[in-house]
């Protein structure tokens, strides 16, 4: 489930946060195709405790997490998941 339209049209805003310290991790995510797949994605993970930073490269296919400690990819996957996209795993 996707929040665009078929046509993968969306007119809602793009949103990133950033910082400079932590443990960066790539990952795979399926399903994003706009801004507002960004901004989503951004305000989900970004509330997860030890989550520094999030950056979702739409063209890529790619989220960074930036964290404080190990990121846990099931709990990444599961908060991605339910936001209605598919983290397929690590970028290699």
């Amino acid at each position: 489930m996707s929040c665009c339209t078929p046509d993968g049209s969306c007119s809602t805003a793009t949103a990133t946060t950033t910082a400079t310290k932590g443990t960066a991790t790539v990952y795979d995510v399926s399903g994003m195709t706009c801004g507002h797949c960004k901004a989503t994605l951004t305000k989900e993970i970004g509330a997860l405790d030890g989550v520094l930073a999030v950056d979702v490269d739409l063209e890529a296919g790619q989220v960074t997490v930036t964290t404080a400690d190990e990121p846990d990819d099931a709990l990444l996957a599961k908060v991605v998941d339910d936001a209605g996209y598919e983290l397929t795993g690590r970028a290699a």
